[in-house]
């Protein structure tokens, strides 16, 4: 997961006996938890997202069965609060190139903590909306400086590596909390509701605490007074002006679809288009977690090479074609049909979502100018956040139209897919000023 030092061999690239695979994969997890940037984020991450597993398990039925709000209520406050997420996901990457990323991290993720555990205090749709879109916000913003920590604090291979055992982390921190959850759901009662939202709230703030040991090399690096004219180079940088990370971004937030087809269209298609029990979008989702856990860690290896990050893309589109035809042919047959094409299906998907994150987290690193690493970052962020904001809708119209609908989706992801790796087959070809690749050599 660390890059091999300047001048000596790339083990990596050097095969390892089979009975040798586990050794080694436990020592390369031991050296990159050994940086004190991971370290920090990957303690962080942890703690903060099991307040999360507990916050998404009880949420929604707090705001329909506590207090009474109709689903176009939900709709809204989740519309809303969606775009101020787009917003604030820029503007978090712009701070974090002119102001401490460390301190501003940890900022954003206390509000976060706090915010989630305000939901224990309100009453009525008003009350939700604006806490809501303090949530939505401050995770966002926080989001994007957590990349230019991991930009500015990692190098090469400890990027990619670092984001997918954060990934991971994520995935058991949540699948944790909710399964403590269930001690709320199952008393049901108002007072059980809000004290664990307000425990969740501050678990997730607490969550922010190991981030003070970040070191002051995740912040951008400050400028003597004498240094103008570098100033005013690295100021004309702008990933608003870079057409292929633009490019890029866009095509890796559409295949982002995939993320709320798992949890949106998928048990919406599985309800009201096969004979498959409802049950079993929750034994789906478990599968999908498990494959997450088990490998995004090894199957994010070597990603920060972007002919590789774009291979992998290209197989996660080629995936995520598959699964769409079987998810579409579900719907054509008995319980035993439906159900096997089913778990199938979400097999493909679920590898394809490994891969997909994995090479795009390579890409938007690799193809991001090192002089402004927030300030990308905050872009492709920005970039997913659209995509959560458009996906119920879209997702919804899909399913709703049958394997027509399944056939536009797989159109989509293997468009998107092909234009990434299109993407990143040019730019390993032709590396730029500016790109952290263009100072390396690419591996074979």
């Amino acid at each position: 997961m660390t890059a091999a030092p300047s001048g000596s061999p790339d083990t990596d690239s050097i095969p390892l006996p089979l009975e040798s695979q586990q050794t080694s994969f436990r020592a390369r997890l031991s050296v990159a938890t050994s940086d004190p940037v991971l370290r920090a984020l990957l303690a962080s991450t942890f703690i903060s997202k099991l307040g999360r597993g507990v916050f998404l398990a009880v949420t929604v039925l707090f705001f329909t069965l506590i207090l009474g709000l109709s689903a176009v209520q939900i709709a809204l406050v989740l519309t809303i609060s969606g775009g101020v997420g787009v917003a604030t996901s820029a503007l978090g990457g712009h701070l974090a190139d002119r102001m401490s990323a460390r301190r501003l991290t940890l900022a954003f993720g206390i509000v976060e903590g706090l915010a989630l555990g305000a939901y224990a205090f309100t009453s009525d749709f008003v009350s939700v909306l604006l806490v809501a879109c303090l949530v939505t916000a401050a995770s966002q913003a926080g989001s994007a400086t957590r990349s230019a920590v991991i930009a500015r604090g990692l190098v090469g291979r400890a990027r990619v590596g670092g984001r997918a055992a954060m990934h991971t982390a994520t995935n058991i921190s949540i699948a944790v909390g909710s399964a403590i959850a269930a001690v709320p759901l199952l008393i049901g009662t108002d007072t059980a509701f809000r004290i664990t939202l307000a425990l969740a709230g501050l678990t997730a703030a607490l969550g922010s605490l190991p981030l003070l040991r970040l070191p002051e090399r995740v912040d951008a690096p400050k400028l003597e007074p004498s240094s103008e004219r570098a100033d005013a180079a690295s100021t004309d940088v702008s990933p608003y002006r870079d057409r292929r990370y633009l490019a890029l971004t866009a095509l890796s937030a559409l295949f982002g679809l995939q993320f709320g087809l798992a949890d949106i269209g998928l048990p919406l298609w599985i309800v009201g288009s096969t004979d498959a029990p409802a049950a079993l979008v929750a034994a789906l989702l478990i599968l999908n977690t498990v494959i997450v856990i088990a490998f995004q860690i090894p199957l994010s290896r070597g990603t920060h090479d972007v002919r590789k990050a774009g291979r992998a893309m290209a197989i996660a589109g080629a995936l995520m074609v598959a699964a769409c035809g079987a998810y579409a042919l579900s719907g054509a047959g008995p319980v035993a049909f439906a159900i096997a094409l089913l778990v199938v299906a979400m097999i493909g998907h679920s590898f394809a979502e490994v891969l997909s994150t994995a090479g795009s987290w390579g890409l938007s690193f690799e193809l991001a100018d090192v002089r402004r690493a927030g300030a990308y970052q905050g872009v492709f962020t920005m970039a997913f956040s659209v995509s959560s904001l458009i996906a119920p809708f879209a997702l919804i119209v899909a399913v709703s139209n049958g394997p027509w609908g399944w056939a536009v989706l797989a159109a989509v992801f293997a468009a998107s897919a092909f234009g990434v790796w299109l993407i990143a087959r040019r730019a390993a070809a032709h590396p730029r000023h500016g790109d952290p690749s263009a100072a390396n050599t690419l591996e074979p």
